[in-house]
């Protein structure tokens, strides 16, 4: 998994899952015992424009590959390559010739485009170019707290992209290949007083696996147990009670999307351990002063309670003008933050924004997070191209705002 910018998208599933069926079937049919199979999926800016993104679909083999004169009729009805070569794949059929075809025929009707690269006796790489209409369903601002998060993973690739995942939704995190050295990194960073807040090992790795890593770390560490998760392609029933026993705590399901490992990391935020990612509830906000713009007097007093009981004062707009004259008025230094509601009476939440970034107020560049019901992506989008600094949707998660709130103010 590369790039993935919007996970959820309008197509026919069923037609794409059968285009994928057939380019992996084939695959696997012109692939020897032993071979390689690997399937890409990446995402960049459609030149359709910005409600849609081109979405990209590789699958790649080295297997027997195609004569160049027959890569020039594959996508033809009934065609086949000579079957004295398939023959020697053991357990390829002859097939109807016509799976090819029907994928080729399914991607134009989805307007997008099919390629292919291959080499007699080194293999195939099938490319599927889609440009697929964006979703436009509710999108969680996904933060968490600044946790400190080893991956295991034997594969180098999906060990650089989750990381760099992990670090969009505000983790600092590390990765090793195998589990010796997943252990010895666990050990060294307890020695320092530094241990990890989470790890998450693969199942299946090379040497010892992910269950058995994950017991020598929790065995080394003695009463200072960490959090670990397995990671699988698989369904981990079969061994769900091993895992358990060993320390594991939980599961995530591959491939490793930002939204499975935001919410499967999210039930960590608040734990009452100390010394788990827990440390999240014990941010503290004590001398925090913030300025809510809400024109509800129920949601202002639910946020001003449940900002009260993690450290934070605040004080109350009713709406976007009033926000911005208090703002002008107050003391540079008097709010580190600005909370701020997006559809109020007399000024709405992005020119109170917009006004508050164009004064001369010597804080205008502090942070403003919108707290709103408009919980849409282009809703997100607007704020911040308004000047604001993140978007929280509404019923607040008490959670999700100090998360947010200590990532900008440096907690």
């Amino acid at each position: 998994v590369g790039n993935i910018m919007q996970e959820t998208v309008y197509c026919d599933s069923v037609r794409l899952n059968q285009v994928l069926i057939n380019l992996v079937s084939n695959a696997i049919k012109y692939t020897g015992d032993g071979g390689l199979i690997e399937l890409f999926l990446d995402q960049m800016e459609s030149p359709r424009g910005e409600d849609y993104i081109r979405t990209q679909i590789r699958v790649k083999d080295n297997g027997i590959g195609m004569t160049p004169e027959f890569q020039q009729k594959i996508f033809d009805s009934f065609a086949r390559e000579d079957n004295t070569r398939v023959a020697k794949v053991a357990g390829a059929g002859m097939g109807t010739g016509l799976g090819m075809s029907i994928t080729k025929y399914i991607v134009d009707a989805m307007q997008g485009t099919i390629g292919i690269r291959s080499e007699l006796g080194k293999g195939s790489e099938f490319t599927v170019t889609l440009d697929l209409e964006k979703a436009t369903l509710p999108v969680e601002e996904m933060i968490l707290p600044n946790w400190k998060v080893l991956l295991v993973d034997d594969d180098l690739q999906l060990c650089e992209a989750t990381s760099g995942t992990l670090k969009e939704i505000g983790l600092d995190a590390e990765w090793t290949l195998d589990g010796e050295s997943a252990i010895e990194k666990a050990v060294e960073s307890h020695e320092r007083h530094q241990d990890y807040d989470i790890i998450l090992i693969d199942w299946k790795l090379p040497g010892i696996n992910g269950v058995e890593t994950a017991r020598r770390i929790q065995s080394s560490l003695g009463d200072e147990n960490v959090p670990i998760l397995l990671m699988s392609a698989y369904d981990w029933s079969e061994i769900e009670e091993e895992a358990r026993a060993a320390g594991v705590c939980g599961f995530i399901g591959k491939p490793l999307f930002k939204s499975s490992l935001y919410y499967g990391l999210k039930q960590f935020v608040g734990m009452p351990d100390g010394g788990n990612p827990a440390d999240a509830k014990k941010i503290d906000f004590t001398g925090v002063h913030v300025l809510l713009a809400e024109d509800n007097d129920l949601n202002w007093e639910i946020a001003e309670a449940l900002l009260e009981d993690i450290g934070i004062t605040c004080d109350h707009a009713e709406n976007g003008q009033i926000c911005v004259d208090m703002f002008r008025k107050a003391e540079p230094g008097t709010y580190q933050a600005i909370l701020m509601d997006i559809r109020m009476p007399v000024m709405n939440g992005y020119d109170a924004t917009a006004e508050i970034r164009k004064c001369d107020h010597p804080d205008k560049d502090l942070p403003i997070i919108a707290m709103t019901a408009d919980a849409f992506s282009d809703d997100r989008q607007k704020c911040l191209a308004c000047g604001m600094n993140a978007h929280i949707s509404k019923p607040i998660d008490i959670g999700i705002v100090q998360n947010t709130l200590a990532k900008f103010l440096n907690k």
